[in-house]
């Protein structure tokens, strides 16, 4: 009895149209990182630790901020303050998906060292580099609140990285025989 009731359902279901309605909300409720190419989403993707994804997110937050300089440096003849605004915007979402992913090592307590390491090091010198347009970049008013939240985010993501430090589990120690 039970069984022809599910099929009789199933059979509505399907007959409704309702079942093809499922995989639009699946995808509507994937987390898509709209900020990743779809190479670099494979990269993440194919990375086997959470080490070598904070690596390759920071990777991809540099290559942001590089391409941010340049858009300034050399500006598009169209889209440019949009372009600007995406790059900042693309390169906090790595800094911060890094930041998670640190958080998320320390709890499955992953040896992520190197990435902590990496995440400290990187961040300064991308607050540098944040800090020095933020007192006299070109074209300011632009991208100033993307700026200001890149900034945040950077010193955020530096402050969870020396916490890090001290919470990560220390490198094994080798004995000599």
């Amino acid at each position: 009895m039970k069984r022809k009731v599910l099929t009789a359902a199933l059979t509505l279901f399907a007959a409704t149209g309702a079942c093809s309605l499922i995989p639009a909300r699946a995808a509507a409720q994937r987390a898509d990182k709209d900020y990743l190419s779809s190479v670099e989403a494979g990269k993440i993707r194919d990375a086997e630790t959470t080490n070598d994804r904070i690596k390759l997110f920071l990777m991809f937050a540099d290559d942001r901020l590089t391409k941010f300089q340049y858009e300034l440096e050399h500006p598009s003849s169209n889209k440019h303050t949009e372009m600007l605004n995406y790059l900042l915007n693309s390169y906090i979402g790595c800094v911060d998906d890094a930041a998670d992913l640190i958080q998320l090592g320390l709890e499955k307590q992953d040896n992520i060292r190197q990435g902590i390491d990496l995440m400290a090091a990187k961040s300064k010198d991308f607050l540098e580099i944040l800090r020095r347009y933020a007192s006299n970049g070109a074209e300011l008013e632009v991208y100033k609140d993307n700026l200001d939240d890149a900034v945040e985010g950077t010193e955020d993501a530096l402050k969870e990285a020396e916490k890090a430090k001290k919470k990560a589990a220390p490198p094994p120690i080798r004995r000599k025989n």
